[in-house]
């Protein structure tokens, strides 16, 4: 299967998962399995959320080995793109200045933000075993999987 129609069926699968469910920790659950599932060459998907007491990114929903739990705004990929708003994929985890590396495993990462009615709210972290594993195809289809999530849960 090529990965447009991967992420073509998870997309499917996601909204037919989440159905009326509002929930989010249910949801984001069940999207982070879905995507672990689903995506080749990967070893961790999950969620960090924007916690305001803290004014950090503490770990939620996620498959995958033991992670870090809690990421200082603007520090490493997943601070960087909440601070920023913006999807990163980085081909070498070693490269990126400030890595966080939770599971010395991980050589490439995607970080789509969480954004709802223009507040970010945290990002969805993606990993793999590789590096080159990501790229633009991954980015626009998993920003399209994050818009569903989001329209779909409360929170």
């Amino acid at each position: 299967m090529t990965k447009k129609a991967t992420y073509s069926l998870t997309i499917k699968q996601l909204s037919a998962i989440i159905g009326d469910e509002t929930n989010f920790i249910a949801n984001f659950s069940n999207a982070a399995a879905l995507l672990f599932e689903n995506l080749p060459s990967i070893n961790w998907a999950g969620f960090y959320l924007y916690e305001p007491a803290s004014d950090e990114l503490v770990l939620g929903p996620f498959q995958g080995k033991v992670a870090c739990i809690r990421i200082q705004l603007g520090k490493g990929v997943c601070g960087t793109a909440f601070v920023k708003k913006e999807s990163i994929f980085v081909e070498d985890v070693n490269q990126f200045p400030g890595h966080i590396a939770c599971d010395a495993a991980s050589q490439s990462e995607i970080v789509v933000p969480l954004v709802k009615d223009g507040r970010a709210i945290g990002v969805l972290d993606i990993d793999a075993p590789i590096t080159n594993r990501f790229d633009e195809i991954d980015q626009k289809y998993l920003e399209e999987f994050v818009n569903i999530l989001l329209d779909s849960s409360s929170i």
